[in-house]
């Protein structure tokens, strides 16, 4: 497990999708990372941070902007630890590098104020959404991302708005609960885990659920998206409190 940082708050983020096609939440998010985040003992981002990404090489003035950004937290002494997401599941060591953060496996067990707790993106719990998974299972083959960092970056690039176009026409089809997580695999990781508390992304529903594990009581903390206004979770010896930040 990651250690337990000598400090008051820990933050948690996820489903930034940042784009320039939506400055608003770049700089919603570039005031919480001057603002809120060096308070912080520690920053988890739980991916989706972008809206895409092709490759570390795609160097756009927003790619640059935020690795700056990152840096210059990451200077001050915050650690910044990342877990890739769906939509940015490509980023690589290089932008970790330029950015002073840790990348993560994309299930980690940290220590939390003394509580073991599963990190994820979350994608990997709606396990009823099965076109997704098989989907996700190719895409992740390193044979497969190989093949496409070989590819002229304009190629990548269509390739993504293509991908992206369909990602969005699919989940408009598909009902809210097979996009939802499945409850039996919620308790399967965390049972596997041996934690009783679970933090992840993804669904873009906020919410901290009590739940049970067997006979012993547990906690779901689900994180929000940042399209309509900045969503925290705030960790400190006390608890987790969900937050919002506004444009």
């Amino acid at each position: 497990m990651l250690p337990l940082l000598l400090s008051m708050t820990v933050l948690f983020i996820s489903d930034l999708h940042l784009s320039p096609t939506h400055p608003e939440i770049t700089q919603c998010f570039l005031r919480f990372l001057k603002e809120d985040a060096p308070k912080a003992s520690a920053l988890y981002v739980l991916g989706d941070l972008f809206e895409s990404w092709i490759g570390d090489d795609d160097r756009t003035p927003l790619q640059i902007e935020v690795a700056d950004a990152f840096k210059a937290l990451s200077d001050t002494g915050v650690p910044i630890y990342f877990i890739h997401g769906n939509r940015d599941f490509l980023v690589g060591k290089r932008f970790a590098r330029a950015s002073g953060m840790t990348l993560l496996p994309e299930h980690k067990v940290i220590d939390l104020f003394g509580k073991p707790t599963l990190i994820m993106h979350g994608d990997t719990l709606c396990i009823q959404d099965e076109a997704y998974q098989r989907y996700r299972k190719k895409v992740h083959n390193p044979f497969i991302q190989w093949l496409f960092f070989r590819l002229p970056l304009s190629v990548r690039r269509r390739i993504g708005e293509k991908i992206r176009a369909g990602s969005t026409k699919s989940n408009q089809e598909k009902s809210e609960d097979i996009m939802d997580v499945d409850q039996s695999e919620v308790q399967r990781v965390m049972k596997e885990s041996g934690v009783k508390q679970l933090i992840h992304g993804h669904t873009h529903r906020p919410d901290i659920h009590d739940i049970q594990l067997d006979t012993d009581p547990a906690q779901r903390i689900v994180l929000g998206d940042w399209y309509t206004q900045g969503s925290v979770l705030v960790c400190t010896e006390e608890g987790c409190a969900l937050q919002t930040r506004a444009f």
